[in-house]
Protein backbone atom coordinates (compact mmCIF):
# COMPACT_ATOMS: atom_id res chain seq x y z
CA UNK A 1 0.00 0.00 0.00
CA UNK A 2 1.26 3.46 -0.88
CA UNK A 3 -0.45 6.43 0.73
CA UNK A 4 0.14 10.07 -0.21
CA UNK A 5 3.23 11.65 1.32
CA UNK A 6 4.12 15.16 0.26
CA UNK A 7 7.55 14.65 1.89
CA UNK A 8 8.62 11.85 -0.47
CA UNK A 9 11.59 10.18 1.27
CA UNK A 10 12.98 8.39 -1.82
CA UNK A 11 16.53 9.21 -2.83
CA UNK A 12 19.32 7.81 -4.99
CA UNK A 13 21.88 8.30 -2.23
CA UNK A 14 22.52 4.61 -1.62
CA UNK A 15 23.33 3.98 -5.28
CA UNK A 16 25.43 7.14 -5.51
CA UNK A 17 27.41 6.19 -2.42
CA UNK A 18 28.18 2.82 -3.98
CA UNK A 19 29.04 4.32 -7.38
CA UNK A 20 31.29 7.03 -5.99
CA UNK A 21 33.26 4.56 -3.88
CA UNK A 22 33.45 1.59 -6.26
CA UNK A 23 37.00 0.68 -7.21
CA UNK A 24 37.19 -0.29 -10.89
CA UNK A 25 39.74 -3.05 -10.30
CA UNK A 26 38.67 -4.38 -6.92
CA UNK A 27 35.06 -4.70 -8.10
CA UNK A 28 36.04 -6.77 -11.16
CA UNK A 29 37.02 -10.34 -10.20
CA UNK A 30 36.76 -11.44 -13.84
CA UNK A 31 39.51 -8.98 -14.81
CA UNK A 32 41.78 -10.54 -12.20
CA UNK A 33 40.97 -14.00 -13.53
CA UNK A 34 41.76 -12.90 -17.10
CA UNK A 35 45.13 -11.55 -16.00
CA UNK A 36 45.96 -14.83 -14.26
CA UNK A 37 44.93 -16.72 -17.39
CA UNK A 38 46.84 -14.74 -20.03
CA UNK A 39 49.78 -13.30 -18.07
CA UNK A 40 50.34 -15.78 -15.23
CA UNK A 41 54.08 -15.15 -14.93
CA UNK A 42 53.47 -11.46 -14.19
CA UNK A 43 50.44 -11.89 -11.93
CA UNK A 44 51.84 -10.43 -8.70
CA UNK A 45 53.42 -7.39 -10.36
CA UNK A 46 50.35 -6.77 -12.53
CA UNK A 47 47.98 -7.10 -9.60
CA UNK A 48 49.98 -4.55 -7.63
CA UNK A 49 50.19 -2.12 -10.56
CA UNK A 50 46.45 -2.44 -11.24
CA UNK A 51 45.56 -1.80 -7.60
CA UNK A 52 47.72 1.30 -7.49
CA UNK A 53 46.39 2.94 -10.65
CA UNK A 54 42.79 1.91 -10.00
CA UNK A 55 42.71 4.07 -6.87
CA UNK A 56 43.41 7.10 -9.10
CA UNK A 57 41.15 6.06 -11.97
CA UNK A 58 38.19 5.26 -9.72
CA UNK A 59 38.28 8.51 -7.77
CA UNK A 60 40.26 11.61 -8.76
CA UNK A 61 40.57 10.83 -12.47
CA UNK A 62 36.91 9.85 -12.72
CA UNK A 63 35.92 13.17 -11.13
CA UNK A 64 38.21 15.14 -13.44
CA UNK A 65 36.84 13.39 -16.54
CA UNK A 66 33.24 14.06 -15.51
CA UNK A 67 33.85 17.70 -14.58
CA UNK A 68 35.55 18.34 -17.94
CA UNK A 69 32.67 16.82 -19.92
CA UNK A 70 30.09 19.56 -19.42
CA UNK A 71 29.27 21.58 -22.58
CA UNK A 72 30.54 24.90 -21.24
CA UNK A 73 34.04 23.41 -20.90
CA UNK A 74 34.40 22.19 -24.47
CA UNK A 75 37.77 23.14 -25.97
CA UNK A 76 37.95 26.11 -28.28
CA UNK A 77 40.47 27.72 -30.60
CA UNK A 78 42.18 31.10 -30.29
CA UNK A 79 43.68 32.01 -33.67
CA UNK A 80 45.58 35.18 -32.72
CA UNK A 81 47.16 36.65 -29.64
CA UNK A 82 46.70 40.26 -28.61
CA UNK A 83 49.58 41.38 -30.82
CA UNK A 84 48.16 39.91 -34.05
CA UNK A 85 50.45 36.88 -34.03
CA UNK A 86 48.89 33.69 -35.40
CA UNK A 87 49.10 31.16 -32.55
CA UNK A 88 46.18 28.71 -33.06
CA UNK A 89 46.08 27.96 -29.36
CA UNK A 90 43.67 25.23 -28.25
CA UNK A 91 42.11 26.19 -24.92
CA UNK A 92 41.17 23.21 -22.78
CA UNK A 93 39.77 23.17 -19.22
CA UNK A 94 42.05 22.84 -16.21
CA UNK A 95 40.48 19.44 -15.39
CA UNK A 96 41.59 18.02 -18.75
CA UNK A 97 45.08 19.47 -18.37
CA UNK A 98 45.46 17.97 -14.90
CA UNK A 99 44.12 14.58 -16.01
CA UNK A 100 46.42 14.51 -19.04
CA UNK A 101 49.50 15.39 -17.00
CA UNK A 102 48.78 12.73 -14.39
CA UNK A 103 47.88 9.95 -16.84
CA UNK A 104 50.85 10.55 -19.13
CA UNK A 105 52.98 10.87 -16.01
CA UNK A 106 52.41 7.13 -15.52
CA UNK A 107 54.86 6.64 -18.43
CA UNK A 108 52.83 3.83 -19.93
CA UNK A 109 55.18 3.54 -22.91
CA UNK A 110 58.38 3.47 -20.90
CA UNK A 111 60.69 0.48 -21.13
CA UNK A 112 60.02 0.00 -17.41
CA UNK A 113 56.33 -0.75 -18.10
CA UNK A 114 55.67 -4.23 -19.46
CA UNK A 115 53.24 -4.62 -22.38
CA UNK A 116 50.61 -6.34 -20.22
CA UNK A 117 50.93 -3.75 -17.47
CA UNK A 118 50.33 -1.07 -20.10
CA UNK A 119 47.31 -2.99 -21.42
CA UNK A 120 45.69 -3.36 -18.00
CA UNK A 121 46.29 0.26 -17.06
CA UNK A 122 44.86 1.45 -20.38
CA UNK A 123 41.84 -0.81 -19.89
CA UNK A 124 41.13 0.79 -16.51
CA UNK A 125 41.76 4.32 -17.82
CA UNK A 126 39.47 3.77 -20.81
CA UNK A 127 36.58 3.17 -18.43
CA UNK A 128 36.58 6.95 -18.05
CA UNK A 129 35.44 7.30 -21.66
CA UNK A 130 37.39 9.43 -24.13
CA UNK A 131 38.05 12.29 -21.68
CA UNK A 132 40.68 13.71 -24.08
CA UNK A 133 42.87 10.83 -22.90
CA UNK A 134 41.94 7.64 -24.79
CA UNK A 135 42.73 8.90 -28.30
CA UNK A 136 46.03 10.59 -27.31
CA UNK A 137 47.14 7.43 -25.50
CA UNK A 138 46.24 5.30 -28.52
CA UNK A 139 48.01 7.58 -30.97
CA UNK A 140 51.10 7.87 -28.80
CA UNK A 141 51.29 4.09 -28.54
CA UNK A 142 51.19 3.76 -32.33
CA UNK A 143 53.85 6.44 -32.77
CA UNK A 144 56.13 4.77 -30.22
CA UNK A 145 55.72 1.38 -31.94
CA UNK A 146 56.57 2.98 -35.29
CA UNK A 147 59.64 4.77 -33.96
CA UNK A 148 60.91 1.69 -32.16
CA UNK A 149 61.38 0.19 -35.62
CA UNK A 150 62.54 3.28 -37.49
CA UNK A 151 64.08 5.88 -35.16
CA UNK A 152 67.39 6.09 -37.05
CA UNK A 153 68.16 9.83 -36.86
CA UNK A 154 68.94 12.10 -33.90
CA UNK A 155 65.60 13.89 -34.32
CA UNK A 156 63.54 10.70 -34.33
CA UNK A 157 65.48 9.20 -31.43
CA UNK A 158 64.81 12.33 -29.38
CA UNK A 159 61.09 12.21 -30.21
CA UNK A 160 60.97 8.53 -29.20
CA UNK A 161 62.61 9.31 -25.86
CA UNK A 162 60.26 12.25 -25.35
CA UNK A 163 57.24 9.96 -25.83
CA UNK A 164 58.51 7.01 -23.82
CA UNK A 165 60.46 8.42 -20.92
CA UNK A 166 59.87 12.16 -21.17
CA UNK A 167 62.20 15.02 -20.38
CA UNK A 168 61.71 15.57 -16.68
CA UNK A 169 57.96 15.76 -16.15
CA UNK A 170 57.33 16.70 -19.79
CA UNK A 171 55.92 13.56 -21.47
CA UNK A 172 55.18 13.99 -25.17
CA UNK A 173 51.80 13.24 -26.72
CA UNK A 174 51.39 11.79 -30.21
CA UNK A 175 48.69 12.04 -32.86
CA UNK A 176 48.09 10.64 -36.34
CA UNK A 177 46.85 12.79 -39.20
CA UNK A 178 46.02 10.57 -42.17
CA UNK A 179 42.61 11.62 -43.49
CA UNK A 180 42.00 14.16 -46.23
CA UNK A 181 38.77 15.66 -47.47
CA UNK A 182 38.48 13.32 -50.47
CA UNK A 183 38.36 10.20 -48.30
CA UNK A 184 39.43 9.12 -44.85
CA UNK A 185 40.13 5.45 -45.44
CA UNK A 186 41.40 5.95 -49.00
CA UNK A 187 44.93 6.78 -47.85
CA UNK A 188 46.46 5.97 -51.29
CA UNK A 189 44.43 8.92 -52.65
CA UNK A 190 46.23 11.37 -50.31
CA UNK A 191 47.34 14.60 -51.95
CA UNK A 192 49.42 16.29 -49.24
CA UNK A 193 52.86 16.82 -50.77
CA UNK A 194 56.27 16.28 -49.20
CA UNK A 195 59.13 18.25 -50.74
CA UNK A 196 62.82 17.95 -49.87
CA UNK A 197 65.17 20.87 -50.19
CA UNK A 198 68.68 21.16 -48.72
CA UNK A 199 68.12 17.87 -46.87
CA UNK A 200 64.98 19.10 -45.09
CA UNK A 201 61.53 17.69 -45.83
CA UNK A 202 58.55 20.05 -45.73
CA UNK A 203 54.82 19.30 -46.09
CA UNK A 204 52.20 21.21 -48.08
CA UNK A 205 48.47 20.60 -48.20
CA UNK A 206 45.41 19.94 -46.05
CA UNK A 207 44.45 17.24 -43.55
CA UNK A 208 40.75 17.09 -42.74
CA UNK A 209 40.33 14.88 -39.63
CA UNK A 210 43.07 15.58 -37.11
CA UNK A 211 42.23 14.31 -33.64
CA UNK A 212 44.38 15.01 -30.59
CA UNK A 213 45.22 18.26 -32.35
CA UNK A 214 46.96 19.49 -29.20
CA UNK A 215 49.63 16.77 -29.50
CA UNK A 216 53.37 17.49 -29.58
CA UNK A 217 53.99 15.31 -32.63
CA UNK A 218 51.88 13.72 -35.35
CA UNK A 219 52.36 10.79 -37.70
CA UNK A 220 51.39 12.26 -41.06
CA UNK A 221 51.00 10.63 -44.49
CA UNK A 222 52.19 12.55 -47.56
CA UNK A 223 53.43 11.82 -51.07
CA UNK A 224 56.94 12.92 -52.03
CA UNK A 225 56.83 15.31 -54.96
CA UNK A 226 56.44 13.41 -58.25
CA UNK A 227 55.61 10.09 -56.54
CA UNK A 228 52.39 8.09 -56.29
CA UNK A 229 53.68 6.29 -53.20
CA UNK A 230 52.53 7.40 -49.75
CA UNK A 231 55.36 8.27 -47.40
CA UNK A 232 55.23 8.49 -43.63
CA UNK A 233 56.54 11.43 -41.59
CA UNK A 234 56.72 12.65 -38.01
CA UNK A 235 55.75 16.32 -37.83
CA UNK A 236 56.44 18.35 -34.65
CA UNK A 237 53.66 20.77 -33.72
CA UNK A 238 56.34 23.26 -32.75
CA UNK A 239 60.03 23.43 -33.57
CA UNK A 240 62.43 23.69 -30.59
CA UNK A 241 61.95 26.90 -28.62
CA UNK A 242 58.74 27.92 -30.38
CA UNK A 243 56.03 26.29 -28.25
CA UNK A 244 56.25 28.95 -25.57
CA UNK A 245 55.99 31.63 -28.28
CA UNK A 246 52.90 30.02 -29.81
CA UNK A 247 54.65 29.74 -33.17
CA UNK A 248 53.51 26.56 -34.90
CA UNK A 249 55.61 24.52 -37.29
CA UNK A 250 54.44 25.62 -40.73
CA UNK A 251 50.77 24.89 -40.19
CA UNK A 252 47.46 26.49 -39.31
CA UNK A 253 44.53 24.96 -37.45
CA UNK A 254 41.56 26.10 -39.51
CA UNK A 255 38.73 25.02 -37.22
CA UNK A 256 37.69 22.53 -34.56
CA UNK A 257 34.98 20.10 -35.66
CA UNK A 258 31.72 19.69 -33.73
CA UNK A 259 31.27 15.97 -33.00
CA UNK A 260 28.44 14.01 -31.40
CA UNK A 261 30.91 12.25 -29.11
CA UNK A 262 34.48 12.44 -27.79
CA UNK A 263 33.63 16.12 -27.33
CA UNK A 264 36.47 16.78 -24.89
CA UNK A 265 38.91 15.81 -27.65
CA UNK A 266 39.69 18.29 -30.40
CA UNK A 267 39.34 17.08 -33.98
CA UNK A 268 40.41 19.76 -36.41
CA UNK A 269 41.20 20.69 -39.99
CA UNK A 270 44.86 21.55 -40.56
CA UNK A 271 46.74 23.17 -43.45
CA UNK A 272 50.46 22.60 -43.90
CA UNK A 273 52.53 25.28 -45.58
CA UNK A 274 56.13 24.19 -45.31
CA UNK A 275 56.01 22.26 -42.03
CA UNK A 276 59.33 20.61 -41.21
CA UNK A 277 58.83 16.84 -41.29
CA UNK A 278 61.02 13.84 -40.51
CA UNK A 279 60.63 10.79 -42.79
CA UNK A 280 60.03 7.52 -40.95
CA UNK A 281 61.09 4.25 -42.57
CA UNK A 282 61.38 3.70 -46.32
CA UNK A 283 59.23 6.32 -48.05
CA UNK A 284 57.84 3.77 -50.48
CA UNK A 285 56.54 1.71 -47.53
CA UNK A 286 54.63 4.49 -45.81
CA UNK A 287 51.22 2.99 -46.45
CA UNK A 288 52.34 -0.47 -45.38
CA UNK A 289 53.84 0.87 -42.15
CA UNK A 290 50.89 3.05 -41.24
CA UNK A 291 48.54 0.08 -41.62
CA UNK A 292 50.86 -2.63 -40.28
CA UNK A 293 52.10 -0.69 -37.25
CA UNK A 294 50.18 2.49 -36.44
CA UNK A 295 46.63 1.40 -37.29
CA UNK A 296 47.23 -2.09 -35.90
CA UNK A 297 47.83 -0.64 -32.44
CA UNK A 298 44.89 1.74 -32.82
CA UNK A 299 42.55 -1.08 -33.78
CA UNK A 300 43.73 -3.21 -30.88
CA UNK A 301 42.97 -0.28 -28.61
CA UNK A 302 39.44 0.14 -29.95
CA UNK A 303 38.86 -3.44 -28.78
CA UNK A 304 40.27 -2.59 -25.35
CA UNK A 305 38.16 0.56 -25.21
CA UNK A 306 34.98 -1.33 -26.14
CA UNK A 307 35.60 -3.88 -23.41
CA UNK A 308 36.27 -1.08 -20.90
CA UNK A 309 33.11 0.84 -21.78
CA UNK A 310 31.02 -2.32 -21.43
CA UNK A 311 32.62 -3.22 -18.09
CA UNK A 312 31.68 0.13 -16.57
CA UNK A 313 28.19 0.07 -18.08
CA UNK A 314 27.56 -3.46 -16.79
CA UNK A 315 28.88 -2.71 -13.32
CA UNK A 316 26.79 0.44 -12.86
CA UNK A 317 23.61 -0.94 -14.44
CA UNK A 318 23.79 -4.09 -12.28
CA UNK A 319 24.29 -2.06 -9.10
CA UNK A 320 21.47 0.32 -9.98
CA UNK A 321 19.09 -2.58 -10.68
CA UNK A 322 19.77 -4.00 -7.22
CA UNK A 323 19.06 -0.70 -5.49
CA UNK A 324 16.18 0.65 -7.61
CA UNK A 325 12.74 -0.61 -6.54
CA UNK A 326 9.41 -0.73 -8.38
CA UNK A 327 6.15 -2.35 -7.31
CA UNK A 328 7.78 -3.37 -4.04
CA UNK A 329 10.69 -5.24 -5.65
CA UNK A 330 14.27 -4.48 -6.65
CA UNK A 331 14.09 -4.23 -10.44
CA UNK A 332 16.90 -6.81 -10.62
CA UNK A 333 14.26 -9.35 -9.59
CA UNK A 334 12.23 -8.81 -12.77
CA UNK A 335 13.13 -11.46 -15.36
CA UNK A 336 13.44 -9.00 -18.25
CA UNK A 337 15.84 -6.81 -16.30
CA UNK A 338 17.80 -9.84 -15.13
CA UNK A 339 18.09 -10.95 -18.74
CA UNK A 340 19.44 -7.51 -19.68
CA UNK A 341 22.06 -7.65 -16.93
CA UNK A 342 23.04 -11.18 -17.92
CA UNK A 343 23.48 -10.03 -21.52
CA UNK A 344 25.59 -7.08 -20.43
CA UNK A 345 27.73 -9.39 -18.31
CA UNK A 346 28.25 -11.84 -21.18
CA UNK A 347 29.30 -9.19 -23.69
CA UNK A 348 31.55 -7.44 -21.21
CA UNK A 349 33.37 -10.62 -20.19
CA UNK A 350 33.68 -12.18 -23.66
CA UNK A 351 35.13 -8.95 -25.12
CA UNK A 352 37.65 -8.55 -22.31
CA UNK A 353 38.74 -12.20 -22.55
CA UNK A 354 39.22 -12.02 -26.31
CA UNK A 355 41.08 -8.71 -26.05
CA UNK A 356 43.59 -10.21 -23.63
CA UNK A 357 43.97 -13.41 -25.64
CA UNK A 358 44.51 -11.53 -28.89
CA UNK A 359 46.97 -9.13 -27.26
CA UNK A 360 48.99 -12.03 -25.86
CA UNK A 361 49.17 -13.66 -29.29
CA UNK A 362 50.04 -10.35 -30.97
CA UNK A 363 52.96 -9.89 -28.56
CA UNK A 364 54.26 -13.32 -29.58
CA UNK A 365 54.75 -12.19 -33.20
CA UNK A 366 58.30 -11.32 -34.17
CA UNK A 367 58.00 -7.94 -35.90
CA UNK A 368 54.26 -7.63 -35.36
CA UNK A 369 52.31 -7.24 -38.59
CA UNK A 370 54.97 -5.47 -40.64
CA UNK A 371 55.52 -8.62 -42.67
CA UNK A 372 52.79 -9.06 -45.25
CA UNK A 373 51.27 -12.13 -46.86
CA UNK A 374 54.01 -12.17 -49.51
CA UNK A 375 56.83 -12.69 -47.05
CA UNK A 376 59.06 -15.74 -47.42
CA UNK A 377 58.66 -16.98 -43.85
CA UNK A 378 57.42 -20.54 -43.15
CA UNK A 379 53.75 -21.16 -43.95
CA UNK A 380 52.76 -21.94 -40.36
CA UNK A 381 54.16 -18.56 -39.29
CA UNK A 382 52.38 -16.81 -42.15
CA UNK A 383 49.15 -18.47 -41.04
CA UNK A 384 49.57 -17.29 -37.46
CA UNK A 385 50.31 -13.77 -38.62
CA UNK A 386 47.30 -13.86 -40.95
CA UNK A 387 45.00 -15.02 -38.14
CA UNK A 388 46.08 -12.20 -35.85
CA UNK A 389 45.88 -9.58 -38.60
CA UNK A 390 42.27 -10.55 -39.36
CA UNK A 391 41.29 -11.01 -35.72
CA UNK A 392 42.47 -7.49 -34.90
CA UNK A 393 40.11 -6.09 -37.54
CA UNK A 394 37.32 -8.47 -36.52
CA UNK A 395 37.68 -7.54 -32.87
CA UNK A 396 37.77 -3.82 -33.73
CA UNK A 397 34.49 -3.77 -35.64
CA UNK A 398 32.70 -6.18 -33.30
CA UNK A 399 33.80 -4.67 -29.99
CA UNK A 400 32.89 -1.18 -31.23
CA UNK A 401 29.48 -2.36 -32.46
CA UNK A 402 28.74 -4.37 -29.32
CA UNK A 403 29.87 -1.55 -27.05
CA UNK A 404 27.35 0.87 -28.53
CA UNK A 405 24.60 -1.76 -28.31
CA UNK A 406 25.43 -2.65 -24.71
CA UNK A 407 25.62 0.97 -23.58
CA UNK A 408 22.17 1.57 -25.04
CA UNK A 409 20.96 -1.54 -23.21
CA UNK A 410 22.56 -0.38 -19.95
CA UNK A 411 20.91 3.03 -20.27
CA UNK A 412 17.53 1.31 -20.58
CA UNK A 413 18.05 -0.33 -17.18
CA UNK A 414 18.09 3.19 -15.72
CA UNK A 415 14.80 4.06 -17.40
CA UNK A 416 14.41 7.77 -18.06
CA UNK A 417 17.49 8.50 -15.96
CA UNK A 418 19.55 6.56 -18.48
CA UNK A 419 19.64 9.47 -20.91
CA UNK A 420 20.21 12.18 -18.31
CA UNK A 421 23.70 13.56 -18.83
CA UNK A 422 23.93 14.74 -15.21
CA UNK A 423 22.72 11.44 -13.74
CA UNK A 424 25.40 9.07 -15.03
CA UNK A 425 28.33 8.76 -17.42
CA UNK A 426 26.50 6.32 -19.71
CA UNK A 427 25.15 8.84 -22.25
CA UNK A 428 28.67 10.24 -22.68
CA UNK A 429 30.19 6.78 -23.06
CA UNK A 430 27.44 5.88 -25.55
CA UNK A 431 28.34 8.85 -27.75
CA UNK A 432 32.05 8.10 -27.42
CA UNK A 433 31.41 4.49 -28.38
CA UNK A 434 29.57 5.51 -31.54
CA UNK A 435 32.67 7.48 -32.55
CA UNK A 436 34.86 4.42 -31.94
CA UNK A 437 32.86 2.54 -34.57
CA UNK A 438 34.19 4.96 -37.19
CA UNK A 439 37.78 5.60 -36.11
CA UNK A 440 40.58 3.48 -37.61
CA UNK A 441 38.42 2.15 -40.44
CA UNK A 442 34.61 1.98 -40.37
CA UNK A 443 32.87 -1.36 -40.53
CA UNK A 444 32.25 -1.46 -44.30
CA UNK A 445 35.89 -0.66 -45.10
CA UNK A 446 37.32 -3.36 -42.82
CA UNK A 447 34.77 -5.94 -43.98
CA UNK A 448 35.87 -5.29 -47.57
CA UNK A 449 39.54 -5.48 -46.61
CA UNK A 450 39.08 -8.80 -44.84
CA UNK A 451 37.22 -10.31 -47.79
CA UNK A 452 40.13 -9.34 -50.05
CA UNK A 453 42.63 -10.72 -47.53
CA UNK A 454 40.85 -14.08 -47.36
CA UNK A 455 40.85 -14.26 -51.15
CA UNK A 456 44.52 -13.34 -51.51
CA UNK A 457 45.54 -15.97 -48.96
CA UNK A 458 43.21 -18.71 -50.21
CA UNK A 459 45.85 -20.39 -52.42
CA UNK A 460 47.98 -21.28 -49.39
CA UNK A 461 45.43 -20.84 -46.60
CA UNK A 462 41.88 -21.96 -47.55
CA UNK A 463 39.07 -20.02 -45.83
CA UNK A 464 37.71 -23.08 -44.01
CA UNK A 465 41.16 -23.75 -42.59
CA UNK A 466 41.39 -20.14 -41.36
CA UNK A 467 38.13 -20.57 -39.47
CA UNK A 468 39.17 -23.96 -38.10
CA UNK A 469 42.44 -22.48 -36.84
CA UNK A 470 40.83 -19.44 -35.22
CA UNK A 471 38.16 -21.59 -33.57
CA UNK A 472 40.24 -24.59 -32.52
CA UNK A 473 38.37 -26.12 -29.60
CA UNK A 474 34.97 -24.67 -30.49
CA UNK A 475 31.87 -26.84 -30.71
CA UNK A 476 31.88 -28.71 -34.04
CA UNK A 477 28.44 -27.42 -35.06
CA UNK A 478 29.54 -23.79 -34.62
CA UNK A 479 32.88 -24.26 -36.34
CA UNK A 480 31.63 -26.35 -39.26
CA UNK A 481 28.83 -23.91 -40.11
CA UNK A 482 31.28 -21.00 -40.22
CA UNK A 483 33.81 -23.03 -42.23
CA UNK A 484 31.21 -23.74 -44.93
CA UNK A 485 30.02 -20.15 -44.97
CA UNK A 486 33.58 -18.87 -45.34
CA UNK A 487 34.22 -21.09 -48.37
CA UNK A 488 31.04 -19.91 -50.10
CA UNK A 489 31.47 -16.19 -49.38
CA UNK A 490 35.17 -15.95 -50.19
CA UNK A 491 34.53 -17.70 -53.52
CA UNK A 492 32.43 -14.71 -54.61
CA UNK A 493 34.65 -12.56 -56.87
CA UNK A 494 34.43 -9.28 -54.95
CA UNK A 495 32.19 -6.98 -52.92
CA UNK A 496 32.11 -4.14 -55.44
CA UNK A 497 29.30 -4.98 -57.89
CA UNK A 498 25.87 -3.66 -56.80
CA UNK A 499 23.96 -6.66 -58.18
CA UNK A 500 21.49 -8.66 -56.04
CA UNK A 501 23.85 -11.62 -55.59
CA UNK A 502 26.72 -9.43 -54.35
CA UNK A 503 24.42 -7.51 -52.02
CA UNK A 504 23.32 -10.81 -50.51
CA UNK A 505 26.96 -11.90 -50.13
CA UNK A 506 27.75 -8.56 -48.44
CA UNK A 507 24.99 -9.06 -45.89
CA UNK A 508 26.08 -12.64 -45.23
CA UNK A 509 29.75 -11.62 -44.97
CA UNK A 510 28.86 -8.97 -42.40
CA UNK A 511 26.94 -11.54 -40.33
CA UNK A 512 29.66 -14.17 -40.81
CA UNK A 513 32.36 -11.82 -39.47
CA UNK A 514 30.20 -10.89 -36.49
CA UNK A 515 29.47 -14.54 -35.69
CA UNK A 516 33.10 -15.57 -36.20
CA UNK A 517 34.28 -12.91 -33.74
CA UNK A 518 31.69 -13.88 -31.15
CA UNK A 519 32.68 -17.54 -31.48
CA UNK A 520 36.33 -16.55 -30.93
CA UNK A 521 35.34 -14.41 -27.95
CA UNK A 522 33.31 -17.25 -26.46
CA UNK A 523 36.34 -19.54 -26.70
CA UNK A 524 38.44 -16.98 -24.84
CA UNK A 525 35.69 -16.62 -22.23
CA UNK A 526 35.71 -20.39 -21.72
CA UNK A 527 39.50 -20.33 -21.31
CA UNK A 528 39.34 -17.68 -18.61
CA UNK A 529 36.40 -19.29 -16.83
CA UNK A 530 38.11 -22.67 -16.80
CA UNK A 531 41.45 -21.27 -15.65
CA UNK A 532 42.47 -22.27 -12.15
CA UNK A 533 45.19 -20.68 -10.08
Amino acid sequence: MSLPNRENPYSFDEFLAWRDNADFYESDPFLKQAIRCYAPDEWEALDKAARNISVKVSSRWKKLSEDAAVPEKRPYLVHYDGHNHRIDHIVRPMETLALEKEVFGERLFSDSTSPFEKLIKMYLIYQLGEACISCPLTCTEGMVALLEFYADTPELKEILTHCKEGFGDDIAIGAQFLSEIQGGSDVPANLVEAFETDGIWRLYGDKFFCSATHADYAVVTAKPRGSEKVGLFIVPAWLPGNKEKGKRNGCTINRIKWKMGTSELTTAEISYDGAVAYPVGPLERGLSNVVGIVLTHSRLTVGISGAAFMARACREAAAYSRKRTAFGLAISDFPLVKDQIDRLTLFSKRTLAATFKLYRDFLSLDGGLRKGMNSDEPVDMKMKRFNIRELIMLQKITAAWDSTDMLRLAMSVFGGHGVMEDFSSLPRLFRDSAINELWEGPRNVLLTQMHRDFQRASAWYPPARVVASMLAGAKPAVREHLEKEAEILVAHPDLFSPDPETLDVCRRWDRFCHDLTHAYQDLALEEVTAHTV
